[in-house]
């Protein structure tokens, strides 16, 4: 094993100070880009150039070495500023989670070097013709001193952007393992057909993988998956429910700017301008909370995950142990549930800060509601409340489906 610590990069103070910068820039003209669906090439440069992807490389590797509490609040606010951006990281930042929870020695060298020079990694995953979420029919066969892949893969989120793609798959020992292709490996297609009514700009589409040549360094045996429990399934739902909290944070900004700038005091209020209403600062006042709320929740679970993680490897060289990682899932779990319903609360009362003339199309404040609710459809929350419910009652802990 090696034992020697890397030089340090950027100290995690280094890598936050750029979020301010930006997610400014991030949040020029989103609504006119989103209902142009005008995709977010530049702004993943802007990440790349931000190096925002290293946080989490651990400091034996170079990297920052920040916690999950720290990445969740930079998740919320670039949500804030484009939440289809955030979620177009989610699997970058999911695969260093990979590798932080229990990667090989080689493996992590290899893949947080390129996380470090600012490369992204994006996601080839789901199959749409697979009898549940989360089954795997792509097959990796040996063909001589390597392998080739072939199938179908949908809602591929960041992959269109990225480097490298990260694709799950089932090799010929039926073991799970997740494949790292560049970008623009032959056989390897990314075909921008996402048609989803929100998150318009993730580029969630389709992933096309023919007979794709792949070379023994490219391949990460996923050995924990349905054996025990990790954190990735906690991290990956938490990352949903970060993102919502973002654009509950970003319904309170277009509420507080259509109120100022555009708003007319309705005859009866009693005011003369839409600022002085009781009844729009209480709305405003509202959709505030539902945001403040909802980040101190994720934030919350972010510290849960982060102490489950923190102590010993177990024998199999995994990072956390069973009762804290389940406990913290719970924690998740219930993170979900606030944040969901306060994006979607927000995203409607927005238009109780204005009359008819809220619902326009140059606003596009429906793209709030829009991209809430396709985040929150990814996983039933009504699944979430019932998991929270049968573990404080029955001590029951979470399944181990990658969905906790």
């Amino acid at each position: 094993m090696n034992t020697t610590t890397a030089p340090r990069t950027a100290t995690v103070r280094d890598v936050l100070d750029r979020v301010p910068e930006l997610t400014a820039a991030l949040s020029v003209d989103t609504a006119r880009r989103e209902a142009e669906r005008e995709l977010p090439y530049g702004s993943m440069d802007a990440v790349r150039a931000s190096t925002i992807g290293s946080l989490r490389v651990p400091v034996a590797h170079g990297g920052p070495g920040a916690g999950l509490v720290d990445l969740f609040r930079v998740v919320i606010d670039l949500a804030e500023a484009d939440s289809n951006v955030a979620q177009a990281l989610r699997p970058h930042f999911g695969f260093v989670e990979k590798l932080i929870s229990d990667g090989g020695t080689e493996d992590r060298e290899r893949w947080f070097a390129a996380a470090l020079a600012g490369e992204l990694f994006g996601n080839a995953t789901g199959e749409t013709a697979a009898k549940h979420p989360g089954d795997i029919d792509t097959a990796l066969v040996p063909d001589g001193d390597r392998y080739r892949l072939s199938g179908t893969k949908y809602y591929s989120t960041g992959s269109l952007f990225a480097d490298w793609v990260v694709i799950a798959a089932k090799d010929h020992l039926d073991q799970r393992v997740r494949v790292v292709l560049p970008h623009g490996r032959p056989g390897l297609r990314l075909i921008d057909d996402w048609d989803g009514m929100g998150q318009r700009m993730t580029a969630s589409g389709t992933t096309e993988l023919e007979d794709v040549a792949v070379y023994p360094h490219e391949v990460v045996v996923d050995e924990a998956v349905g054996v025990r429990r990790t954190h990735l399934g906690a991290y990956h739902q938490l990352f949903l429910a970060a993102v919502e909290t973002g654009i509950a944070k970003n319904a309170v900004r277009d509420a507080i700017g259509y109120a100022r700038d555009r708003a007319r005091a309705v005859r009866h209020s009693g005011v003369d301008h839409a600022i002085q209403d009781p009844f729009v600062q209480h709305t405003v006042g509202e959709i505030a909370a539902l945001g403040y709320g909802a980040e101190a929740t994720v934030l919350r679970a972010a510290a849960a995950i982060d102490r489950a993680i923190a102590g010993p490897r177990g024998e199999d060289g995994v990072a956390g142990g069973e009762p804290a990682l389940a406990g913290a899932a719970t924690e998740v779990a219930q993170a979900q549930v606030v944040a969901a319903q306060a994006a979607l609360r927000a995203a409607e009362r927005l238009y109780d800060v204005g009359g008819a003339s809220a619902t326009r199309r140059e606003f596009n404040f429906d793209r709030h509601w829009r991209n809430a609710r396709t985040l929150v459809s990814h996983n039933p929350i009504a699944h979430k409340a019932r998991v929270v419910g049968d573990y404080l009652l029955n001590a029951e802990p979470p399944p181990l489906t990658g969905f906790f």
